[in-house]
């Protein structure tokens, strides 16, 4: 694709990225064959396709619209394009770059930017978010059937086991898994703990920064990313072997520090060493013996969140060590397309959200499952709202048969 972008429209790091990012498209429309939104509107202008023509318009300095914006927003940031496009297209950077830009230069009705300002001001920090809760479930008697099904499953949180082991590990518990369900990463700690391996919390880590970063709000989100470096780097200097998040949509994101810092003089380094030791639990487990876990081997069928088969490129790995486990998957149709969660999209875009949910769902439950797994806050919460077959984080069934 030939390119002539202007320097007033966006900084030079960006614009040199962007330039050679839509260089690299071909317009072959692969990447429409899997995106969710074209599947349900059939708009090439939401399609990567369609979206990377008007992101290229932006950068060349044509009139930034509204218009555009609605249709940047309407992009779930899955990635699955990502996945299918064979000349390596990167339309995940090349959005949120755009998006940045536009943020800066269309304004957006009162109501959306209130909304927006709400959840940055809330979600990323447990210490807000739980009391929140708490009256959200005092006051649930009083809700609609649709309202009290949005609120999470509450269940029983067991103690962090005791550092023990020479092998050892910092398991960050994020900001919303951590207010909303906190037995996730105590359940993992108990399995790795199960395996040989101990985890170490760091309380004070807060935020990875993702939250903020889909928002368009970069600069908070790097301010996020510098404290979780900040707060970390003590574990790192003592010889921790990997950093770990239960929730692919934080892991995918610290996976990236290294590149989103590169320009940070004093923690692109640091952001590097950071980067490369992030790994999902999955990547963990894969390696060890986990005979000594105690499971129920069901049938079972797994969502493979975006930001774990398209994000971090971990497809089949979860899959197979539950196959291990002796639990039967069932097939579903559409494995890589989105559940509609996807962050905040669920509350900034509803109508698009719920068709995909109940496609992911019907597809999901086309094998007559026991249950439902998956590997992020987001899609297990926005499952579990309307489907009566149990939805579960799969390191629960790790730890069922365990003491906790």
């Amino acid at each position: 694709m030939q390119t002539s972008l202007i320097s007033n429209r966006i900084n030079a790091n960006d614009a040199q990225e962007a330039d050679d990012i839509l260089r690299r498209c071909v317009h072959c429309g692969f990447c429409n064959a899997v995106c969710p939104t074209y599947q349900l509107q059939g708009d090439e202008r939401d399609g990567p396709r369609g979206r990377i023509y008007l992101l290229k318009q932006l950068f060349e300095g044509e009139a930034v619209t509204q218009k555009t914006q609605f249709h940047l927003d309407r992009c779930l940031s899955c990635k699955s394009c990502e996945t299918t496009c064979p000349s390596g297209v990167k339309y995940g950077r090349l959005a949120d770059i755009g998006r940045n830009v536009i943020e800066q230069q269309v304004g957006r009705p009162w109501h959306q930017r209130r909304l927006r300002q709400l959840l940055m001001l809330t979600l990323p920090y447990p210490q807000r978010l739980k009391p929140l809760l708490r009256v959200a479930y005092l006051l649930r008697p009083l809700f609609s059937s649709k309202l009290k099904n949005k609120l999470p499953i509450q269940r029983p949180c067991p103690v962090w086991p005791a550092i023990r082991h020479p092998q050892r590990v910092l398991l960050l518990e994020g900001c919303v898994q951590r207010g909303l369900a906190p037995h996730i990463d105590a359940l993992a700690a108990v399995v790795l703990d199960q395996v040989g391996i101990s985890a170490v919390r760091q309380p004070n880590a807060g935020c990875c920064g993702a939250l903020n970063y889909h928002l368009s709000d970069h600069n908070g989100s790097l301010n996020f990313m510098r404290r979780m470096i900040d707060t970390c780097w003590p574990q790192i200097e003592s010889g921790v072997e990997a950093i770990i998040m239960t929730a692919s949509g934080c892991g995918v994101m610290l996976k990236d520090y290294a590149h989103l810092l590169r320009e940070d003089a004093l923690y692109a380094e640091k952001a590097v060493q950071f980067s490369a030791l992030a790994r999902d639990l999955s990547e963990v487990l894969r390696s060890e013996d986990l005979s000594a876990l105690n499971v129920t081997p069901r049938k079972l069928a797994f969502q493979s969140p975006c930001t774990l088969q398209h994000g971090q490129h971990l497809n089949g790995v979860v899959e197979e060590i539950l196959r291990r486990l002796g639990f039967e998957l069932t097939p579903v149709i559409d494995g890589h397309l989105c559940c509609g969660s996807a962050g905040t999209y669920s509350i900034l875009q509803p109508q698009l959200s719920e068709q995909l949910r109940a496609n992911k769902l019907q597809h999901l439950q086309n094998g007559q499952p026991d249950m439902i797994a998956t590997a992020n806050i987001g899609c297990l919460l926005h499952l579990q709202q309307i489907v009566d077959v149990p939805v579960v984080h799969w390191v629960e069934l790790l730890a069922e048969g365990l003491s906790t």
